[in-house]
């Protein structure tokens, strides 16, 4: 099997953040700032990074803007070629910051937004005055002359305001608008029973959103994240499993995709320990499921093989406890649906590094 490098990777710098919300994908065991790489640490996995042939970095978290060294590891990556892309939910930014971020090299900024009013975004970040921050950074970003986009993670407490997002993102001159249907790992799928919308909201979304689409060419690129669980085939995850991109975690381990981790009985290596060419090219893990060679049946006979790549090891993996198990999204898993099939939902739990959440 012939490894292709890799183009994109998805850095987690940390998993410090000011907000809790209840959707996000990073581990239950989030870690604290001790665990993390140090910046030349960082510099020299993104030198190795680039290297191999990796051109675009999308730098997120956490909150990737809690690290005081965010300059110097985008001038990193600059220096070396990679197209830069911040993804940030905002609140802890500066006009300043964010001038000295694009003078450092930073080619593009992603600001997330929980919902598309003001109450819905408190609500689920539980961060006051985090609606008109975020519209302030996103007026910043443009008048820095910096690539603007809007993203908007869509979820049963905010499916309703697609459109809204839509004109939300018009008013703030994004250039781009992913509109982006949670997946259910980490703390999102401990919350799924209260997160995962009814079957009519989400066909709701998905036609306006078509619709809008076509409407809007030439004056709001949108990105649709479809969601899964109500369709009959899987979508392509991350193109395939280590195809064309990587995550690395605030300590350094890397992994295929960034729901890597859960999977039980794959050892990942950290950058630190391993070089990171060496990782990508013949570690066991990144290896297990390359191609399709790995498939069972009906997979491996499928005609969709090369178009969905069997879907998402990571979904299979939660629901059927076999990570080489065909994703229960697919019309032909004995288990399809069973992501609709939630628990009872109890309290939600909010994203937390200590068990100590303080209610807004």
């Amino acid at each position: 099997m012939t490894v292709q490098p890799p183009l994109g990777m998805l850095v987690e710098l940390t998993h410090r953040c000011p907000l809790q919300c209840g959707y996000c994908s990073n581990p239950l065991d989030l870690m604290k700032a001790d665990r993390e790489l140090a910046t030349s640490q960082w510099q020299t996995a993104f030198v190795e990074a680039a290297d191999l042939g990796v051109r675009q970095v999308h730098l997120s978290g956490g909150e990737p803007t809690l690290r005081r060294d965010l300059e110097a590891l985008v001038s990193c990556l600059s220096d070396h070629g990679v197209y830069t892309n911040l993804i940030t939910a905002a609140v802890t930014l500066t006009r300043d910051r964010i001038a000295t971020l694009r003078e450092a090299g930073l080619e593009h900024i992603q600001v997330s937004f929980q919902g598309a009013r003001r109450e819905t975004t408190e609500l689920v970040g539980r961060y006051r005055g985090a609606h008109e921050k975020k519209r302030a950074v996103a007026a910043w970003a443009r008048e820095a002359g910096l690539p603007l986009t809007i993203n908007a993670p869509i979820h049963r407490l905010n499916i309703g305001e697609v459109p809204n997002f839509v004109a939300l993102a018009l008013e703030l001159d994004a250039e781009r608008l992913e509109i982006a249907n949670v997946q259910y790992y980490g703390w999102a799928y401990l919350n799924r029973a209260h997160l995962l919308p009814d079957y009519d909201s989400v066909m709701r979304q998905v036609d306006y959103v078509e619709r809008v689409r076509e409407d809007l060419v030439g004056r709001l690129n949108i990105d649709f994240v479809t969601p899964d669980y109500y369709a009959d085939y899987p979508k392509p995850c991350m193109g395939g499993w280590a195809a064309d991109a990587f995550v690395l975690t605030p300590d350094g381990m890397m992994l295929p995709c960034h729901a890597a981790q859960t999977i039980a009985g794959l050892d990942f290596d950290r950058v630190t320990e391993r070089p990171l060419r060496e990782i990508w090219e013949i570690s066991d893990s990144f290896n297990r499921f390359r191609d399709t060679e790995w498939m069972p049946e009906p997979c491996r006979s499928c005609a969709r093989k090369d178009v969905d790549f069997g879907g998402c090891r990571c979904q299979a993996f939660a629901i059927t406890g076999d990570a080489a198990a065909t994703d229960p999204s697919c019309i032909h898993s004995p288990l399809h649906g069973a992501l609709r099939q939630m628990p009872e939902p109890g309290e939600i739990r909010h994203r937390a590094i200590t068990r100590a959440v303080e209610k807004i």
